[in-house]
């Protein structure tokens, strides 16, 4: 029986898929929305699980801040169990120029970060306690670890949000870094606002590791794209390269295991907890985030 509803972003393929199918095996007692695009591609990806019948498809563009509010009246009118649970999963990463969401902000930082701070923010008031946020984050936000990828540079949120344009495809990349550290960010300040799982909610931050086969590399180059595809699931022996099976199991653990009942404010990496960057703790950077943040929200309303 439905007694418990989780919601999952990008919950149409990859990690999110993973996390939708292992939540649904774990316990019998969860009903999944998958929050996605396109309506089509959710359907498809509802049919593969084991339980279409404790799924619903509702759509979110986290590109439109408008997007993200009616989401969440939809949610509320759906009538489906006590929301229990909230898997902050959808990102991208852009390489070819300067996008910008339906909000005029940078595509990146807007979907990896503000679509979910707004969608976060939106249904906390939904949230029946016990209850569970879980955001991904990525390694590739911490210049300590060997990712490949450019160190993220955060520079205020301001300027994050509205950057100048670029056509280096190592600043695009940056950006994905960034958004990485911002997600952190996010998680960490809003555990404190939430009293460290005092108030019945816990959050927690998600590194997957690098997954072939993944949504992310889709604006690379064609060759990039084929060696993300075809060669690095071959490297999969190797530390930190893991399925998204793997890693959409450990992702639905840290939402409905017991043995993480009032875990809150730690980063994962798999179902370890680890130290994050020595950034994503700054406390004048964690404060600028949030406060651009609700300023931005403010003035997509007016």
């Amino acid at each position: 029986m439905n007694t418990r509803t989780a919601v999952i972003t990008g919950a149409n393929t990859g990690l999110g898929l993973e996390c939708a199918r292992s939540l649904l095996a774990a316990d019998p007692s969860w009903h999944v929305v998958f929050a996605v695009r396109d309506g089509g591609r959710g359907a498809e990806a509802v049919a593969r699980t084991a339980s279409p019948d404790r799924c619903t498809i509702l759509p979110l563009d986290l590109a439109s801040l408008t997007s993200v509010r009616a989401f969440t009246d939809m949610l509320r009118a759906a009538g489906l169990p006590p929301l229990h649970a909230i898997v902050c999963n959808a990102g991208l990463q852009v390489v070819s120029g300067t996008a910008k969401t339906a909000d005029g902000v940078e595509m990146t930082f807007g979907v990896n970060h503000l679509g979910h701070f707004a969608l976060v923010q939106g249904l906390l008031d939904e949230l029946a306690r016990p209850a569970r946020i879980v955001v991904v984050s990525s390694a590739t936000h911490d210049p300590a670890k060997f990712t490949g990828m450019p160190a993220p540079k955060y520079t205020g949120a301001a300027e994050l949000a509205h950057p100048a344009d670029v056509t280096d495809p190592a600043e695009g990349r940056r950006r994905y870094t960034t958004s990485k550290l911002c997600n952190l960010l996010f998680t960490y300040e809003l555990d404190r606002r939430l009293g460290h799982g005092g108030q019945g909610v816990t959050v927690n931050g998600f590194d997957p590791g690098l997954m072939p086969g993944s949504g992310l590399a889709r604006d690379y180059p064609p060759m990039q794209r084929l060696a993300w595809r075809y060669l690095l699931p071959a490297l999969r022996v190797l530390p930190g390269i893991h399925s998204t099976r793997t890693s959409g199991r450990n992702l639905a653990a840290l939402a409905n295991d017991a043995r993480f009942d009032g875990v809150s404010g730690e980063y994962f990496d798999g179902l370890r907890p680890i130290r994050s960057s020595a950034d994503s703790y700054d406390r004048d950077k964690t404060l600028d985030l949030w406060e651009t943040s609700e300023r931005l929200l403010t003035r997509a309303t007016k």
